[in-house]
């Protein structure tokens, strides 16, 4: 059999490429997103302007231009008055105690449902533990007022079946941290246990299999397997939960604070709401709110450091 090679025909490249689908190609999918760009645009970055009262004895009648500067007072007087520092410690117990709990509930929740071998009932009740996060504060709050009232309310029903007395948990203010730690976890946790699941979906089956042979129970392959393969989405999870350390959640508690736990319920972002806003102290408010805010934005920058150092998680 005759076999030639045939000689490849040159490819001759033009001057001029073809350009990729630009602006003009693309002009619905940017439509699309500039409604999203304006709000953040008019809600995010023009209220950057106002930071100026935080150094101002701010006057509304005066305006940004003729309200005297004061320099440093402002953030001087945050330390200076003894409500700021209770406001501060709360924050941190609430939200620290928030930290903990959000990631001790989801984790043991998904080691729990991975051990469920019916996947009926296992959706099931991920779609029961989910329904609570896309639910708000404001009805969630209605919901516990009605239910933990000390006249009345349910679960008080429900204990003095028992014989104990009605509890005031959202008038006390050690009951008023157990409380809104607990129903935050509620709300919350369910959504959390998706990260986990996750986690425990790559998990490679032949672990198992080695341990069955090697006549590892479920309860050792547990132990000696699923816990350390979630432990490095345990502490990224971890890591990045110390940027939210000064955000102990300002629309459950707002929903569901009084005056009577103000002492042990009030925290950071409530404060500045009722000093700044309904107490008319804005440059105050401000001060206190941009100091949240730079605080916030070193913790964050740590909380990453952490998450790429030892849990090799990083954004960019």
């Amino acid at each position: 059999m005759n076999t030639e090679l045939i000689p490849a025909r040159p490819v001759i490249v033009t001057g001029k490429r073809k350009r990729t689908r630009g602006w003009k190609g693309n002009g619905l999918l940017y439509a699309m997103l500039l409604p999203a760009i304006v709000l953040t645009f008019i809600f995010s970055y023009v209220p950057i302007a106002g930071l100026v009262m935080a150094f101002q004895d701010y006057q509304p009648w005066l305006g940004f231009t003729k309200s005297p500067w004061v320099g440093l007072q402002q953030f001087r007087t945050i330390f200076q008055f003894p409500d700021s520092v209770q406001v501060i410690w709360n924050t941190l117990i609430i939200a620290g105690l928030k930290i903990v709990a959000g990631l001790i509930a989801p984790f043991g929740f998904a080691l729990l449902l991975n051990e469920v071998r019916s996947n009926i009932f296992k959706r099931s009740v991920q779609t029961l533990v989910y329904l609570p996060h896309f639910l708000s504060w404001v009805i969630l709050g209605g919901i516990l007022v009605d239910v933990l009232s000390p006249s009345g309310g349910l679960f008080n029903r429900f204990l003095s079946i028992f014989g104990v007395e009605p509890i005031f948990f959202l008038g006390n203010g050690n009951w008023f941290r157990f409380t809104v730690v607990l129903s935050d976890v509620w709300k919350e946790f369910g959504f959390s246990t998706i990260v986990y699941l996750a986690a425990l979906a790559g998990i490679n089956p032949s672990l198992y299999e080695a341990a069955e042979a090697d006549g590892a129970n479920r309860w050792q392959q547990t132990i000696f397997i699923t816990i350390p393969s979630l432990v490095p989405m345990a502490i990224v999870l971890g890591t990045l939960s110390l940027g939210n350390v000064l955000n102990a959640g300002f629309d459950q508690i707002f929903n569901l604070y009084s005056p009577l736990v103000y002492g042990k319920g009030d925290i950071i972002d409530t404060y500045v709401y009722r000093m700044g806003i309904q107490n008319g102290q804005f440059s105050f408010g401000t001060a206190f709110g941009l100091f949240k805010s730079l605080v916030s934005t070193v913790l964050i920058v740590v909380s990453y450091r952490l998450a790429y150092r030892y849990g090799n998680y990083k954004i960019f």
